[in-house]
């Protein structure tokens, strides 16, 4: 067996199923589910019927690159998105079976483990496919905590940086001088950025969409994109996860090397999905729609989370990032058991570094039940935090 296997961690949930074994939660109250970011919204007609009539492409093998139509939607999304002047849809961008999947894969094509010292930066508290894409590319993961403190760490053996933005689990979005500091420092030491956004199309201010990788580059002048690619889905965005339909885009000369090792790993996008994709990526109304209903939960939401608690708004994302008087794990065990609410405890999305463990203390609370639901779970979060 691969060695490297050995160094994984327990993912979050399966820590949170043990967590609970053998809580009874009372039968009278209905379970609701805010642990896992899921999409609850209905997946838009228009993406479900332009996958009914592409059922013929069952019969096709796919490409790994996939179809020049789907390059052409994605580039022109990216185009619209980010105001970007230029990008190549036949070079810079690559479709991708979900934003996972691509985020595990690409470490394993930039990482050369030779010598040992082969590091990879990620925020803390993270998405964990950072940490697991790491390991088992030979390379030590590297934390920051609270954000990205670039200050915290030395550079030396850094081949790659994961940032998110906006953030799992806090939503936060990383402003355009994190994003110089983080370029300057990429070109001082050379390693690669892989900047995941599946959150970027979910926020509630429709005049302020959430600055990306993409367009932080093009206004500091790296219309290239050297040593730079970014990660989007069409999961969150069109409440598609079923679909495991992404993007990676940026450098041509990295996106190059991605597709070598993808037509090998043979990750290549059903010509269904493609087509289904390509609707999703042309149409904006839907997604518009999307942000209402998240924003509607917000506004619901957010009034009700009082002392003990505290929160705030995010700045993208559909995720509350909620600080608890007690110990995290300790929180959710207890409202489980006494409300049948289901969240995440903050520690387990954290890893202890320079001290601490930055999601300790803290719930993540994902938004994605129908309105009614939410405000009943949020209520009953609150009675349980007032019983402490």
């Amino acid at each position: 067996m691969n060695p490297r296997l050995a160094k994984l961690q327990t993912y979050p949930f399966e820590r949170l199923r043990a967590l609970l074994a053998g809580v009874a939660p009372p039968a009278a109250l209905r379970p609701i589910d805010l642990s896992i970011g899921e999409p609850k919204h209905p997946t838009p007609a228009l993406v479900k019927a332009a996958l009914a009539g592409a059922l013929d492409g069952l019969s096709v093998y796919p490409r790994a690159a996939g179809t020049p139509e789907l390059w052409q939607a994605i580039a022109a999304w990216a185009r619209r998105r980010y105001a970007l002047s230029a990008l190549d849809p036949e070079t810079q961008v690559l479709p991708v079976n979900g934003t996972r999947e691509a985020l595990f894969a690409f470490a394993q094509t930039v990482i050369d483990p030779a010598g040992g010292n082969a590091r990879v930066v990620a925020p803390n508290p993270f998405y964990q496919i950072y940490e697991g894409a790491a390991l088992l590319a030979g390379a030590t993961p590297v934390f920051l905590n609270h954000g990205m403190r670039f200050d915290r760490i030395g550079w030396d053996g850094v081949q790659l940086v994961y940032a998110c933005s906006p953030g799992n689990p806090t939503g936060r979005v990383m402003p355009l001088a994190e994003w110089k500091e983080l370029f300057d420092l990429s070109e001082r030491h050379g390693f690669v950025i892989a900047s995941d956004e599946c959150y970027s199309e979910i926020y509630c201010d429709e005049a302020r969409p959430p600055l990306g990788a993409l367009d932080a580059a093009r206004r500091l002048g790296r219309g290239d994109f050297s040593r730079l690619v970014i990660f989007s889905s069409l999961s969150k965005r069109s409440n598609a996860p079923g679909m495991r339909s992404g993007f990676v885009a940026g450098d041509a000369a990295l996106i190059k090397q991605f597709l070598l090792y993808r037509t090998y790993h043979g990750s290549a996008m059903g010509v269904a999905v493609q087509r289904a994709s390509i609707a999703a990526w042309n149409d904006e109304a839907h997604v518009r729609e999307n942000r209402r209903l998240y924003a509607s939960k917000y506004a619901a939401v957010l009034p009700l989370i009082q002392e003990p608690l505290k929160t705030e708004m995010p700045d993208g994302g559909f995720y509350l990032w909620v600080r608890t008087p007690i110990d995290d794990a300790e929180f959710a065990r207890g409202l489980h058991r006494d409300y049948n609410v289901l969240v995440l405890p903050g520690s387990f999305l954290a890893r202890e570094a320079h001290g601490e463990n930055p999601g300790r203390n803290h719930v993540r609370i994902a938004l994605v039940a129908p309105l009614e639901e939410c405000v009943e779970a949020i209520g009953r979060v609150m009675q349980f935090a007032k019983t402490l």
